[in-house]
């Protein structure tokens, strides 16, 4: 875990990962995933214009930019933007190359937003503290900014165990193996292809309670506008396994700079 964290982002989402990254219509790409996420964000944004934090290859951004909402990105990665950049132009949607904890888009928007629980790849509470602020940065008054996120999963950790499957179904196993005195943990994706060899993945993060979340909400300026289990707005509750969460900078209030 330690030499997988002392990877850096760019290393990790190479070109490799991002050839194999897409996985159409099944999985993270299943229409009953992404058309629900790309509804609610939709409605967020209004008649404004929408930011992307670790935009990826687009499997949020294209179909909200096809609903009519003028998408910009922030990319690290530029083998990720390579595979965005077959399915739409620069002039489409935009994409800045940068951190997203430090990385300006020129303009303003209604709604930022980060997605698939890419605000833990920030491996610092300092990083993730920047990455709301940067957000705020970004805004109009009242703006947007919605975080999808999973909830740590340590009540599954059997005493003197540190990893815990979170997933598993034919051709995959997601497992999550945890350090518990850093708060972080590295996610290993095996997939299985018809021939039974196995393909890993590994990524690492820094998990966030939600609790968390909210303070560091609220130093960059942010209150909780509303929390779901889901984007289909299910009520979160303590056995929820995941959350979207909704922040807003109130029309009176100027964010940090």
């Amino acid at each position: 875990m330690m030499i997988l964290g002392s990877m850096r982002q760019e290393e990790i989402w190479n070109t490799d990962t991002a050839r194999h990254y897409d996985t159409p219509g099944v999985g993270m790409f299943a229409p009953e995933v992404v058309g629900p996420a790309v509804e609610r964000l939709a409605g967020l944004a209004g008649d404004g214009r929408a930011l992307e934090f670790a935009i990826g290859t687009g499997r949020v951004a294209v179909p909200l930019a096809e609903r009519g909402v003028p998408v910009t990105g922030i990319e690290l990665s530029r083998p990720m933007i390579d595979q965005l950049r077959t399915k739409v132009d620069e002039a489409t949607i935009p994409v800045v190359v940068g951190d997203m904890a430090t990385a300006t888009a020129p303009g303003e928007y209604t709604l930022v937003y980060l997605v698939y629980n890419t605000i833990s790849n920030l491996l610092t509470q300092a990083e993730q503290v920047a990455c709301f602020r940067n957000a705020a940065r970004h805004l109009t008054p009242g703006g947007r900014f919605v975080i999808e996120l999973w909830v740590p999963e340590l009540r599954k950790l059997p005493p003197g165990q540190d990893a815990v499957v979170w997933h598993r179904e034919p051709g995959y196993i997601g497992l999550d193996a945890y350090d518990l005195l850093r708060q972080h943990l590295v996610s290993h994706h095996f997939r299985f292809d018809e021939s039974g060899q196995a393909r890993l993945f590994r990524s690492p993060h820094r998990y966030i309670w939600p609790a968390e979340l909210d303070l560091m909400a609220q130093l960059a300026g942010f209150e909780l506008e509303s929390r779901h289990a889901d984007w289909n707005g299910t009520e979160f509750t303590a056995e929820s396994r995941s959350h979207v969460s909704v922040y807003r900078i109130s029309p009176g209030r100027t964010a940090p700079r």
